[in-house]
């Protein structure tokens, strides 16, 4: 099962400040820098397969999260900084990383600490997968720059970090997805879109410690449903729906923005209504971006997205539980799982805050809520008390 040490240490990225150095017009996050590399990753890797390679999406998304542990083992450490001492201590910067993580892999099953400690062991490990996530990860920094840049155009150095960006960028040109990218802006459009929920706060009614942003939110929520899919032995089919209908479950508030549950429930049928308001605006404005072939998954994935679904007979059937049908014939997705990942996430922000003791109605109201509601919630062979104990007090 999770570890709480392993719980805080994703929560830390919420506080690892990127650009600290520089002007900017809002804070920039570790998190959800990692949240918009997940998802540039997708696309990148998407087109790959449309181009006729072959993507091992598993080792993809475990390599994504492999190399979020290690950021937040290494903190705020400048790019250049880290890019020097990888080039020369990386063997042993990898051996600290896993000698600090030892007890949270070890607590995860089905072999993932050990592809873990084999990712940072063996340099030709998913060398393809990992090849997307650099990408990714230069294209999701070069939009940050974008953003940064116009308020620091004044300063010394500023002209080689923008050229520095774009020559490695240019590195990956070889990538279809990147190229597509890069020379497409309805498909960059997309990309843009989806970084954009890092400016929308999560509990925006509630004053907080530490903040949490949507975009980083939906990482947290795809990162324990991967895990917690571990645990529930599901296949890998299974496993690549959850993690994507996780991380893209609120991609619908770029239109929207989060509407809280009291709003939502105050007056009847109005959930329906936003729900019907949603989908239409995804159909309009979000689909358009990404190619025709995509919008079946996309659809599959953030329509309905907190109900256990399978594909039968190439229509979309609710099903009681996802476990039944874990064949990949069915494509099921564990929605219910999802909604409880997305709950315990709301928890846990409830309870970081109060652990700072700031006094909140709101938050100590919405965590006895979540508590009652959810911790005793037993599905497969999931307890979830355990993880909402973790957090009691």
């Amino acid at each position: 099962m999770i570890t709480k040490d392993l719980i805080l240490r994703i929560f830390s990225a919420a506080n690892i400040l990127r650009w600290n150095d520089h002007i900017r017009p809002s804070d920039f996050f570790e998190l959800d820098k990692q949240s918009h590399k997940m998802i540039i990753a997708y696309i990148v890797a998407k087109f790959e397969e449309e181009n006729g390679k072959s993507v091992d999406w598993i080792k993809l998304i475990e390599c994504g999260i492999f190399e979020l542990f290690q950021r937040i083992m290494l903190t705020d450490l400048k790019p250049e900084v880290f890019r020097e001492i990888m080039s020369k201590k990386e063997k042993e910067l990898n051996k600290w990383v896993l000698e600090n993580l030892k007890s949270d892999l070890d607590s995860l099953p089905r072999g993932f600490g050990e592809r873990c400690r084999k990712y940072f062991s063996e340099t030709n490990y998913a060398n393809k997968e990992r090849r997307i996530l650099s990408a990714a990860h230069c294209l999701s920094t070069k939009w940050e720059f974008g953003i940064v840049y116009p308020w620091n155009s004044m300063l010394y150095g500023i002209e080689k970090t923008k050229q520095e960006i774009d020559k490695r960028v240019a590195v990956f040109d070889d990538l279809f997805g990147v190229t597509q990218l890069t020379l497409n802006k309805k498909y960059y459009g997309f990309l843009d879109l989806c970084g954009q929920l890092r400016f929308q706060q999560r509990w925006a009614q509630a004053f907080r410690v530490q903040k949490t942003t949507v975009l980083g939110h939906m990482l947290m929520v795809a990162i324990f449903a991967y895990l917690l899919s571990l645990e529930t032995n599901s296949s890998q089919k299974r496993r690549y729906n959850n993690f994507y209908a996780s991380l893209f479950h609120d991609l619908p508030e770029i239109l929207t923005k989060d509407i809280i549950k009291p709003v939502k429930s105050s007056i009847r049928g109005l959930e329906d209504i936003i729900k019907q308001y949603e989908k239409k605006q995804v159909d309009e404005r979000i689909l358009p971006l990404i190619p025709e072939s995509w919008h079946g998954e996309m659809q599959y994935f953030i329509e309905d997205e907190f109900s256990d679904k399978i594909i039968e007979n190439g229509k979309i059937k609710r099903v009681d539980n996802a476990a039944d049908f874990d064949d990949d014939k069915y494509n099921a997705v564990d929605g219910s799982l999802i909604e409880m990942c997305d709950k315990l996430c709301a928890y846990i922000e409830a309870s970081m805050t109060l652990e700072y003791g700031i006094n909140s109605s709101t938050l100590t109201k919405s965590k006895e809520m979540l508590y009652k509601k959810y911790a005793g919630v037993k599905k497969n062979n999931l307890d979830f008390k355990q993880l909402y104990d973790y957090f009691l007090n």
